[in-house]
């Protein structure tokens, strides 16, 4: 039976992407194509404007009835209304939404008791395998190993740095018992030297980068080095048409791409 799907910021990049790979999967009916008030493509057929050939559905400004889960690749302001209309309609939510405030973090936690929630900062398979390998090399290594991260993205990127790039950072303070307020240090300039502990955090914006994060740990004598580089939007869409296919008949709970992909960390 196929899952009926809710896309949210439907005619943004990625949202496109998602309409076009659901389409092709055959395994989802889209209920629904959402946009802000105002966007110059409402009334349109979302299959048409995602290359897939017309599929009935039109991009709207308000949310449908029925769906049993809505992907969101939105801006972060939009956020809170898509959460309001999930746990109103009791739908699961996948949301791959960046730079979300605490209080919306929070605000995630608190509906995910009610509905299940999978929020990730990168759908990719490969990057939740990065997420899940960057502690264990940073315990692995200890402390004599400086750690800078580097993350490349296109122009258009609003968040910086990405969230994608938090995440590895979290998830290397987490493993080794560091605070990220004080350890994190955003560029660098001017001739102070590198204070230990600390983790460099840099991003680039050029061009139509799809997105490209490197983790660079160094001591004298030797530098080890871990990436990931996004080829094409599509490894992000298919990792979050794969989190709304699991999520789905999930009691409430705030999972994530770790737990589709059955990581342990």
């Amino acid at each position: 039976m196929n899952t009926k799907l809710v896309v949210v910021g439907a005619a943004g990049r990625m949202g496109k992407r998602i309409i076009a790979l659901a389409v092709e999967a055959g395994q989802f009916d889209i209920v629904g194509a959402v946009e802000i008030k105002g966007h110059q493509d409402i009334g349109k057929d979302i299959g048409l404007l995602a290359g897939t050939g017309a599929i009935d559905i039109k991009l709207a400004d308000t949310f449908p009835k029925g769906g049993e889960v809505a992907i969101d690749f939105s801006l972060a302001e939009a956020a809170d209304k898509t959460l309001d209309y999930c746990l109103e309609n009791k739908l699961a939510l996948v949301s791959g939404t960046t730079g979300l405030s605490s209080a919306q973090r929070e605000k995630f936690k608190a509906a995910s008791e009610e509905i299940p929630i999978i929020y990730g900062t990168n759908m990719s398979v490969g990057m939740n395998v990065l997420f899940n390998l960057v502690g264990k090399v940073a315990t692995m290594l200890g402390d004599e190993y400086d750690i800078e991260i580097t993350e490349q993205h296109h122009r258009f990127k609003k968040d910086a740095p990405s969230g994608s790039a938090l995440t590895l950072a979290e998830n290397i303070c987490k493993a080794t018992g560091r605070d990220i307020d004080t350890t994190l240090t955003h560029g660098r300039s001017g001739e102070s030297l590198r204070k230990k502990g600390t983790i460099g955090m840099h991003a680039v914006r050029a061009g139509d980068i799809v997105g490209d994060h490197s983790v660079i740990f160094g001591t004298l004598g030797e530098t080890v080095s871990v990436n990931h580089t996004a080829n094409s939007r599509d490894t992000f869409v298919r990792g979050a048409l794969r989190a709304a296919k699991w999520l789905v008949g999930k009691g409430p709970g705030l999972y994530s791409m770790a737990d589709v992909l059955g990581i342990k960390f």
